[in-house]
């Protein structure tokens, strides 16, 4: 089979999808929890879907806006394990985001702030960006050759 040639698997997209959706906000969680968890008494979804949370005015906002960035880093990561194709990290960081922002809408309204716009446009960007460089670096390695040939 060819390497371009790949057959059309809508399971594998979908599961491809919710593997790489749920491995971010356990990503998400944890550095939510390390970072704003030392500062505030009580942790809660808020952190996560509520745009009110992803702020410039406090130390508390800088550390959500830190754990945002960081978790699209490892998103990038992942997309290298789970997506593997460098022409499929937009489309798959795109969908991330996506589905975020509707369950920030059912969470908390539209989220009005040009901070949470600016904090998850440059979250895609870095996620996309970085995923299609490790993916392409990945995809350019050189195939290594036996030393020995067999002799058919």
């Amino acid at each position: 089979m060819f390497y371009g040639a790949v057959v059309w698997d809508p399971w594998l997209i979908v599961g491809q999808i919710v593997c790489l959706q749920c491995l971010y906000y356990i990503t998400l969680g944890m550095f939510l929890s390390l970072l704003v968890g030392t500062r505030v008494s009580r942790m809660s979804l808020v952190y996560f879907f509520d745009y009110v949370t992803i702020t410039t005015s406090t130390i508390t906002g800088w550390c959500v806006i830190a754990s945002f960035l960081f978790s699209s880093l490892a998103g990038a990561v992942y997309m290298l394990y789970l997506i593997e194709r460098a022409k499929k990290c937009l489309d798959f960081s795109a969908t991330l985001y996506i589905i975020h922002l509707f369950i920030c809408i059912v969470f908390g309204g539209w989220p009005s702030s040009i901070t949470w716009w600016i904090v998850n446009g440059t979250g895609i960007a870095v996620m996309a960006l970085l995923g299609e460089y490790l993916c392409i670096k990945r995809e350019l390695r050189e195939i290594p050759i036996t030393r020995y040939r067999s002799n058919v």
